[in-house]
């Protein structure tokens, strides 16, 4: 049997509640994960001890504020092997990350005619943004083709990347069919030619160790609240080379360097990105959240979460009328699925009642919806406070759902 890798009633204090009566069972971490006492703590320890603006003050509070904030970007920097904290953006999460991307370096590096690459998998915030950005530059979009399972294959890549892509974006794991991209490799390919690779790795970073040479990544987003942080914290990394040449897209504040009635010019990076005040609170609960999730260790949580996944996968699929997506092996901690003639909305609902959370829809991923000839799923998410238990209690939820519908 396999058992969370925490204390999950010590550790996180939403466990310590029923929901109608049962014992919870939170499946949803790919939208937004629980968070950890010791992340609470540091934020209500910020705000009612320390609390004041970063980077414009000289009192004790303000030094000691700037110098918690300036510890969480190295402590992210660290976390992801970026060579220096300056390319260590904060922002709202990835969604903003992407945008800043494609409006203030797209808009620079992509001519008419240029192709950006995509998958039909990507999650909307990885897909919109291009599409604007093709529409602004007169690009051309080209999506890579999907294997039957739903995976993405090193000769789909090597169809969709050529001469004339200047990007390409990819979710380094599907928030819908648990695949695992090979970003590396499509990397190396769009280097090839001269263009950059864009990596999602809102479904990633919180689940296995980063490194963003090893990715080949030029720029990385993701998100803190999927990672045990606090909501509204996110990181935009990029090398420095193109961060220099990218144009900010939010201006005012700790941005600035000079300013005239006519002309303004920019701070050095990274506050060039950072236009007004920061979510202070925010980058402290994420930097004590990549300590706690160090001390576990991101191998362990990585190997967790991929056999919880796998484990899920294969559970699900031996009931009777139920439709699992993505390809078997491997599998990321992270299951869509359907049961027949049983909405998506219905079940979950179902589920509820049972103490069961997890997410229903299109996962804000409409185009891989139309691939899978579905109109949603119903999808199960896993953490490192999840074990074999909440696997059963899901399909107790599923068998459960099936009596309430057929009567």
């Amino acid at each position: 049997m396999i058992e969370p890798l925490v204390d999950v009633e010590k550790d996180f204090p939403i466990f310590r509640r029923e929901v109608h009566g049962h014992s919870l069972v939170y499946l949803d971490s790919a939208a937004t994960s629980q968070k950890p006492a010791v992340v609470l703590e540091s934020m209500d320890r910020f705000y009612r001890q320390y609390n004041a603006n970063v980077l414009r003050s000289v009192h004790t509070l303000a030094e000691e504020a700037t110098q918690a904030y300036a510890a969480a970007r190295d402590q992210v920097a660290a976390f992801i092997g970026a060579n220096h904290p300056e390319e260590v953006i904060f922002t709202r999460g990835t969604t903003e990350g992407l945008n800043m991307v494609a409006r203030g370096f797209g808009d620079l590096f992509v001519q008419p005619g240029d192709n950006i690459v995509l998958s039909p998998m990507e999650h909307h915030s990885n897909l919109i943004p291009w599409q604007q950005l093709a529409k602004r530059r007169g690009a051309v979009l080209n999506y890579v083709e999907l294997e039957p399972d739903g995976s993405l294959s090193v000769d789909a890549l090597n169809k969709a990347i050529g001469p004339k892509t200047r990007i390409v974006a990819l979710s380094r794991v599907s928030n819908v069919l648990g695949s695992i991209n090979p970003v590396a490799e499509a990397a190396e390919l769009v280097h090839r030619y001269g263009g950059v690779m864009v990596v999602d790795g809102a479904q990633s970073v919180p689940h296995e160790p980063t490194r963003v040479s090893e990715l080949g990544a030029d720029f990385l987003a993701f998100s803190g609240h999927k990672m045990c942080g606090p909501t509204g914290i996110g990181v935009l990394w990029g090398r420095a080379q193109w961060l220099e040449m990218m144009e900010p897209v939010i201006y005012g504040g700790e941005m600035i360097s000079y300013v005239d009635r006519e002309t303004a010019t920019w701070a050095e990076l990274p506050h060039k990105f950072e236009g007004g005040t920061p979510n202070i609170a925010g980058a402290i609960g994420l930097a004590s959240a990549i300590e706690y999730l160090t001390t576990i260790g991101l191998s362990r949580i990585q190997q967790h979460t991929l056999t919880l996944g796998e484990r899920a996968y294969d559970a699900l699929a031996r009931v009777p009328g139920v439709s699992v997506y993505g390809p078997k092996h491997p599998h990321a901690g992270v299951v869509a699925f359907n049961v027949d003639r049983i909405h998506p909305h219905d079940l979950a609902q179902v589920f509820d009642a049972h103490g069961v959370a997890v997410r229903a829809g299109h996962h804000c991923a409409q185009p891989l919806m139309q691939w899978l000839g579905v109109g949603s799923t119903a999808r199960a998410s896993f953490y490192l406070y999840n074990g074999e238990r909440d696997i059963e209690r899901l399909v107790e939820a599923i068998l459960e759902a099936k009596r309430f519908f057929q009567r």
